[in-house]
Formats: C-alpha cells, sequence, structure tokens
C-alpha cells in the first residue's frame, strides 16, 4: 500500500475532507495567465524605453542625431503600452480559436 494510499483512509475514517488531486488547468486557465504576464513584461519594457528616451533627450545638448534616438525611443515606448493594452484582445482571439 503506498502513503497517500493510507493517509487518504485515514483522511476517511477521522472525517477529513480528501486531499485535492492536481488538475492540469484549462485553456482558458492558461491563456488568461499569459495575458496577466504578457502585459506586466510589455508595460515594464515600454517603461524602460520611455525612460531611455527621456534621459537620451534630456541629455542631447541640441544634437540632433540624439534627440532623433530619443524620438525612436519614445515611438517604441508607444508601441509597447499598446501592444500592452491590445494583449488581453490578441489573447481573446486566440483562445476564440483554440475553442477555449
Amino acid at each position: 500500500m503506498h502513503a497517500y494510499t493510507i493517509v487518504s483512509v485515514a483522511g476517511d475514517l477521522l472525517g477529513a475532507p480528501a486531499p485535492d488531486v492536481l488538475a492540469a488547468k484549462t485553456i482558458p486557465e492558461v491563456i488568461d495567465g499569459l495575458k496577466l504576464w504578457i502585459m506586466g513584461i510589455l508595460a515594464a519594457v515600454a517603461t524602460l524605453f520611455l525612460v531611455i528616451g527621456g534621459l537620451r533627450y534630456m541629455t542631447a545638448g541640441g544634437d540632433p542625431a540624439q534627440a532623433e534616438q530619443a524620438k525612436g525611443n519614445f515611438k517604441a515606448a508607444l508601441a509597447g503600452y499598446a501592444l500592452a493594452v491590445l494583449a488581453p484582445v490578441i489573447l481573446q482571439v486566440l483562445q476564440d480559436i483554440l475553442g477555449g
């Protein structure tokens, strides 16, 4: 007899609830978890680009090349924030395609 069988029998005898069985997550649960992770990562990277762009713009000192690089960082940050906002929509479409 295995140890988990003895615990289960003892739990039944003592009136304790049986231990929960581990089950795989469903597709909607996995997509909800992914949604939060993707939104967080995208927002963090976009914030990093925003900070780098701001620092680059402040230290440009009139150099047009540095100012253009800063503007590129701002555009990348904007794209990152847009993707973070659209992530739930994209993942909902993916969930509908997979039939979850």
